[in-house]
């Protein structure tokens, strides 16, 4: 007859070191010799200084830390979790236990006997390597500590230069190109550069190159008066033009412009002057594909001149952002050049919405970047949040000037979508007449949400009451910030129920501190990191930021660091909940890259256990300062 529970101790075995390295047959004989406990918590299981055991252990449940004494000690020196093995360097050196081991909370413990286990390890070669590395570490269990510094690390490191192969690559090369013919008259050219946002503009006759006039040209020879605007283009166009076959690498592209000193090849079907025009390479396209570089990505998005441009720019950002992950550099770091990035791209795109406007913007207005954008902690590429405040008019206008606004925010949320910040699902964006409003129609709808609340007012709170200007007037966002902090000083009523929906987020972890999966839908069985992880941290730090009257700050690691600042009693707490809220943000993005998507629903098989252990101790973090909101808000009779 088969014996189940013995089968099930063997599956959970093998899916950790050392009983990985164990024969299947093996590791079946010595499941059917494993002792189960059950020990609530602060149970010893073993003290210092007391006689061995007949077994070691690991953990199927719970948690245990060593500490260094006597039972009582507060001195901890380790903690384990699920599949971490303890117990078993005493038995091998035959020493009474140097250290104590306490359960951490309510634990299942399986008892592998020493005597099963000691003949395996004289005869496999690997096990034998295991207890080697263990022994001479001094460590019980040295897996749980081999990526200790490596995944939530915020320790400085360096990004890892990129490949010299990169400049070997073939050039990408512009195919929409503008000609024009010798006789075309200077001033025309002038305008078609004008049209089309364009540095150069190639002379061709028959369909071949013969000359090429660039905004250098109209600066050098027309500016100054050497040539008029009515003269012919043959006039001052440079020739005869430098042209490269289709397969030019980029170190050759860079090699040319700097000997010759020109920012232009034009690329024909046979590489010379005689064969049909193809394509043009520009400086500019060069600086766009070496997309490693924060000052490179910045430039190439300052001078972008189309959102076909952005959206590349968009994907190295993503690349560097890759490499940071992957170098490990401080997540603080990370997200201050990736916000300044994404930042920056969604200022071009307003500069160049507001270039084909046909009017000037009626008055003074503001964008305004919403959730984690306005959080400063959008690493991924996830949908966008906007709003837009304009400055207050008379009620005669004030509909006209909303309509200018929505058409420019028709504008930029379309091209927004294109380079890779998706449209709201909820429509939060700034196209929606219902966010883009006057200064005096916002501090009246922040008014409202916070003296007639119910959930939905509570659900807008938390989304606009993180806000961060992206282009405009930043006097119209400093006065909605100072309304802001207006109406909730002193608000105990809206205080509690922003207190109350903080601490519904839901625990990030169940009984037996097992991971809490999507019960349903399409994510069933994922675990979901922003809802049980980051929104809980999130809510806290916008909660104790509106109670404390913290102007300006808007990230949450930074809330938590000000808060500890300013409320030093608590100081441990909130630098704990800083770390936390960074270390699961990095964990997400770590995940997003790998599966190409937002890093939000996570499988649990792809984690490893020392993500899994480290991410825990994190969810720790929230349980206490929940608790804190509870006491310090009086929230116990609400829940």
């Amino acid at each position: 007859m088969k014996n189940t529970i013995a089968e099930r101790i063997a599956d959970f075995l093998k899916r950790f070191p050392p009983f990985d390295l164990v024969k299947k047959s093996d590791l079946l004989e010595i499941a059917k010799q494993v002792t189960i406990t059950y020990l609530e918590k602060g149970k010893v299981i073993y003290e210092k200084d007391s006689p061995l055991q007949d077994h070691f252990y690991i953990i199927h449940k719970g948690a245990v830390v060593l500490i260094k004494g006597n039972y009582g000690s507060s001195e901890v020196i380790d903690k384990f979790d699920e599949g971490d093995v303890f117990g078993l360097r005493p038995l091998f050196a035959q020493e009474n236990y140097a250290i104590t081991s306490v359960t951490d909370e309510e634990s299942i413990l399986y008892g592998i006997p020493i005597e099963l286990f000691r003949p395996l390890a004289a005869k496999n070669k690997n096990i034998g390597n295991y207890l080697i590395e263990s022994f001479a570490s001094h460590t019980e269990n040295p897996f749980t500590k081999k990526h200790h510094l490596e995944f939530f690390s915020e320790s400085t490191a360096s990004v890892e230069a990129s490949s010299n192969l990169f400049e070997l690559q073939p050039i990408k090369y512009t195919k929409k190109i503008v000609t024009a013919t010798p006789n075309t008259r200077i001033k025309t050219i002038a305008k078609i550069m004008d049209e089309h946002n364009i540095g150069s503009v190639i002379i061709e006759e028959n369909d071949l190159p013969i000359g090429m006039i660039t905004d250098k040209d109209l600066r050098k020879k027309v500016v100054t008066g050497l040539h008029t605007i009515n003269e012919s283009a043959s006039k001052i166009m440079s020739s005869p033009v430098l042209c490269y076959p289709k397969n030019i690498t980029i170190a050759q592209a860079q090699i040319s412009m700097m000997k010759h000193q020109i920012g232009y090849l034009c690329i024909t079907e046979d590489g010379t002057p005689n064969s049909k025009i193809v394509g043009l390479v520009s400086d500019h396209d060069i600086v766009l594909l070496q997309g490693n570089s924060p000052s490179v990505l910045m430039k190439a998005i300052q001078r972008s001149n189309n959102t076909k441009d952005l959206k590349r720019i968009r994907e190295n950002i993503t690349l560097l952002l890759r490499g940071y992950i992957k170098s490990n550099i401080p997540l603080t770091h990370t997200s201050k050049i990736i916000f300044e990035l994404n930042d920056a791209t969604i200022k071009r795109i307003i500069e160049r919405c507001l270039e084909k406007m046909k009017e000037e913007p009626p008055v003074k207005f503001a964008w305004m970047s919403l959730g984690s954008q306005g959080r400063k902690e959008q690493l991924l590429q996830t949908d966008q949040d906007n709003a837009i405040v304009f400055e207050n008019v008379s009620p005669d206008r004030l509909e006209d000037v909303r309509a200018y606004f929505l058409k420019l925010a028709k504008r930029v949320n379309k091209r927004l979508n294109t380079v890779g910040f998706e449209f709201c699902n909820a429509d939060m964006m700034a196209k929606n007449p219902r966010w883009c409003l006057s200064l005096d129609e916002w501090k009246a709808q922040f008014t409202k949400w916070t003296t007639n609340t119910g959930n939905d007012e509570i659900l807008l709170s938390s989304i606009f009451f993180d806000f961060d200007i992206s282009y405009g007037d930043a006097l119209l966002t400093n006065a909605l910030a100072e309304h802001t902090l207006k109406i909730t000083k002193n608000n105990s009523l809206f205080m509690s129920k922003l207190g109350t929906n903080a601490l519904r987020s839901a625990s990030p972890l169940g009984f037996f501190r097992q991971f809490l999966v999507e019960s349903d839908g399409e994510y069933k069985d994922f675990f979901d990191i922003k809802k049980r992880g980051l929104m809980p941290l999130i809510d806290a730090a916008r909660l104790l930021t509106l109670n404390y009257q913290i102007k300006t700050i808007t990230n949450t690691g930074e809330r938590f660091e000000k808060l500890a600042e300013l409320v030093p009693e608590n100081k441990e707490l909130f630098l704990a909940c800083s770390y936390s809220f960074k270390a699961i943000l990095k964990f997400r993005t770590k995940h997003g890259l790998i599966n190409n998507d937002d890093g939000r629903f996570i499988k649990l098989e792809t984690m490893t256990k020392e993500e899994k252990l480290k991410l825990k101790r994190c969810f720790k973090t929230i349980n206490n300062v929940q608790e804190y909101i509870k006491m310090r808000f009086n929230l116990g009779h609400l829940l």
